[in-house]
Parts: structure tokens; C-alpha cells; sequence
């Protein structure tokens, strides 16, 4: 199964609003006969393009190889919030790691998020602050103050803000969960913009992206201080060095990887614009997310929009009605916009570990591998990409930290992930809709 053309026409955006309103520029062209580069990367999402931007800007020579379009995958679709910290919280990795580690994890995720930020600011493309996190529960409204506290004493990190039960439905203007907290220090960007921001980025410093380049395989160097070949349909690169940036797309170019890492799909709609309507939703302009396994977050763009993700399915081929499957839980949320219509309606592929951590490994020698973000890859991924830089320029301390954190293979491997995946997104949806 290649999800590289299961669910997208060759070359094309996915009908999403990001793609109606970020115009990609002209194809670049594919990669054709024989090509020589310090270090091939493979994969033009917030991963490939970090890692080719700042490889490019220490004067390296960098190939970019492109299956579809920039920012074609999870990049361009998804919904855009640039979270505090990692995916899991400091107290699971304390209990996990012990408190130095998690402390260094920590301050890796708040280096993603201001990395993201100022990369953001270079292309142009604005940041929205503010993040807000939806309990449904008391236990978890209580967990969430204790969170609050405990980053502000022991991490110094003081902008998350606890909320009540009124106070979360004033922030929202939903009274759909039983409080939470706001993150003033997390925030939100247009993703498919940040996406081709940073390729314009790279191509500035002097990398060379290739669109319409599926890689068919990999022959690695068989010892350090020999190159690799990366080959396509076309052509092929020769390369000192491999990163492979693909995560949920990077089927079967390292079958150790793809065991550890699994593509899930998950599905955002937009409603029309609301106007002066519904002057409650989202009054501030921050974004929000719940804490169902299958999370809902959404957020308002600059038109007062309202983007929403959310909904399973048990299969990697997108539903047919994709509307039909989010808009129960837009409604959910939002009662009150029963009748405003929604223009788009899109799905995408991201990638979930085990753990939630993000799998960093080395398949070879000379290549390096980032992926498995599970939710939380609008910053790791650009950090992912600039840790892999500088592993590359001999500097690894923040590529083999995160690269430490150990991720376990799904049970059965790469082989049983399709079952895998039916199950479990079975089992969860159902615990989502008991509450629990």
C-alpha cells in the first residue's frame, strides 16, 4: 500500500483551505540522470526543508527529493498549532526518563517552538499565540492545574493560565468540556504557508528541491567515508550523507523505522466565513485542542473561519465523505453552527509512535531519520530537521537526545500495522465516545 497515491492525484494539493489560499509557485523540476550533493534529503516537509535550509546555510550542497509537492504531506495539512514542550508531558517524562532528561527534552521542545517562530517571521508568515487545552473531566482539569504549577516551579515556564469550567467556555465560547488551561506561549500558524515559506528559505541558501521525484530505493554506504545513492524513476543522487524526512509517507525505504513508526489519518473541515455571527467563538483568535486519544482541535484564520480536525477511520483510504465524519464533531463543540456550511473538507497522513515520542535514528551509517511526531510535529519536525544539520556538521548532542529516547516497534512490526491500526482506532473512537 503506498500512501503516496492511495487518497492524492500525482502532483496536486488536497482540496484544503490552506491550498486555496497559498497558491504554490510552478512545479520545480524532477530529478533527472545523475546528480551530485554533500547530503541527499528526502522528504519536502517542515522535516526535509529545516534539515536543507540549514545544511545549505553551513555551505553544504543539498538535494531535496520531493515524491508530490512541497509541503504536499502532513506539512501543508494539518492544523497548525506549534505546541509548548514535547508530545508528552513533563511528568511522564520524569517518571519515564528521570528529571534531568526530561528537563533537556523540555527545553529541546521550547527551542522547536521559538526555532518555529523565527523561521515563521523570516518567510513572513504570521503567528497567532495562545493555545488552549479542553478537559473533559474534573480528574483531568485538576491534572492540568497541577501541570500549570509544576512547569512554573520546576521548569520556570510560567504562561500556562488554569481554567475553570466558565473560564475554558469564555475562552471558547463552548461549554462542552469541564475547564482546562491556555498556553499563552504556544501559538498558530497557516501550515501549508510556513511550509512553502521554508522552501523559499532553502532555495535562497542554495538548496535544490526536485517535485515529482519518488524515491524507489536507497543503496546505502556500505562503510563511513562512502557514499550513497538515492534513485528515483528518473535519475539518482550520489550523496555523502541521507536524511530521510518522510515520516508517514516513508513506506518501505527502512522497514526498522516503518515498524516503529505508524501512518494514521485524520481529517479537518472549514466553515464559511462566521462574521459577526457567533462573536463567542474563539473571541482572543487562539486555537484549542481536547484531550479525547482521537483529538478535535481547531482555531479561527485570519477571515474568522473556523478550521476544525477531528473523526477516525479504520482504514488508510480517506472516506468518501469526509464532512459527514467530522462535522458530528464540530457540532459537538459548536451547537450553535448547526447550519453554517462548511467550503472545505480535506485528510491527510501523519505518523504516531508507540510512546508519542518522536522516533530519531540512524539506519546507516551515513543517514540520519526523524519522524513519528504524533500530533505534535509543526515545531519538533523543524527542529527535527535542524538537529539532523547539525548531526551532519559533526555537532549531534541534540540529535542523539532525542535519538534516546527509546521507541519500541508496533506489535507485528511494519507488517501488522494496517490490522493494527483498524483495531486500535476502533477501540479508541469507542473510549472517546464513553468519555473515557
Amino acid at each position: 500500500m503506498n500512501l503516496l497515491h492511495l487518497n492524492d492525484r500525482p502532483g496536486a494539493y488536497p482540496p484544503s483551505l490552506y491550498a486555496a489560499d497559498s497558491p504554490p509557485p510552478a512545479a520545480r523540476p524532477p530529478l533527472r540522470g545523475e546528480a551530485r550533493a554533500d547530503v541527499a534529503v528526502i522528504g519536502a516537509g517542515y522535516t526535509g526543508l529545516s534539515a536543507a535550509l540549514h545544511l545549505a546555510r553551513r555551505g553544504l550542497s543539498v538535494a531535496v527529493i520531493e515524491a508530490q509537492r512541497v509541503g504536499f504531506g502532513a506539512s501543508g495539512r494539518n492544523g497548525g498549532q506549534i505546541g509548548s514542550g514535547q508530545r508528552q508531558e513533563v511528568d511522564w517524562l520524569e517518571a519515564q526518563l528521570g528529571r534531568d532528561t526530561a528537563r533537556r527534552l523540555w527545553d529541546l521542545g521550547e527551542e522547536a517552538k521559538a526555532l518555529t517562530r523565527a523561521l515563521a517571521a523570516e518567510a513572513g508568515v504570521p503567528v497567532r499565540d495562545g493555545i488552549a487545552h479542553a478537559c473533559r473531566s474534573g480528574a483531568e482539569v485538576d491534572h492540568a492545574r497541577h501541570m500549570a504549577d509544576h512547569l512554573a516551579r520546576h521548569y520556570g515556564y510560567d504562561k500556562v493560565q488554569p481554567l475553570d469550567r466558565d473560564g475554558l467556555a469564555r475562552a471558547l465560547g463552548s461549554s462542552a468540556y469541564a475547564g482546562g488551561d491556555l498556553d499563552r506561549g504556544a501559538g498558530h500558524v497557516q501550515p501549508l504557508a510556513l511550509t512553502l515559506g521554508l522552501a523559499r528559505l532553502a532555495e535562497a541558501a542554495g538548496a535544490r528541491i526536485h517535485e515529482g521525484s519518488e524515491v524507489t530505493g536507497i543503496d546505502h554506504a556500505p562503510h563511513a567515508g562512502t557514499p550513497s545513492t538515492v534513485r528515483t524513476a528518473e535519475g539518482h543522487v550520489t550523496a555523502d550523507h541521507v536524511i530521510l524526512a518522510c515520516n508517514g509517507y516513508l513506506g518501505r525505504l527502512d522497514r526498522d523505522i516503518a515498524a516503529r513508526v505508524m501512518p494514521i489519518n485524520n481529517y479537518i473541515v472549514a466553515t464559511a466565513p462566521l462574521g459577526e455571527a457567533f462573536p463567542e467563538i474563539l473571541p482572543d483568535r487562539i486555537a484549542a485542542a481536547d484531550t479525547k486519544f482521537v483529538v478535535n482541535y481547531w482555531r479561527l484564520d485570519d477571515r474568522r473561519r473556523l478550521i476544525f480536525g477531528g473523526g477516525e477511520t479504520a482504514t488508510y483510504r480517506f472516506p468518501r465523505d469526509i464532512e459527514g465524519v467530522v462535522r458530528p464533531h464540530l457540532l459537538s463543540v459548536y451547537p450553535q453552527l448547526a447550519e453554517i456550511p462548511l467550503t472545505h473538507a480535506w485528510g491527510g497522513t501523519l505518523a504516531i509512535t508507540m510512546n508519542r515520542m518522536p522516533c530519531f535514528a540512524r539506519p546507516a551509517s551515513n543517514c540520519l531519520s526523524a519522524s513519528g511526531y504524533s500530533g505534535h510535529g509543526v515545531a519538533m519536525a523543524t527542529l527535527a530537521g535542524r538537529l539532523m544539520a547539525e548531526a551532519v556538521a559533526g555537532q549531534a548532542e541534540g540529535f542523539d537526545a532525542m535519538a534516546a529516547v527509546p521507541t519500541r516497534p508496533f506489535p507485528g512490526g511494519a507488517a501488522l500495522r494496517a490490522p493494527l491500526l483498524v483495531a486500535g482506532m476502533a477501540w479508541f473512537g469507542l473510549r472517546d465516545r464513553l468519555g473515557f
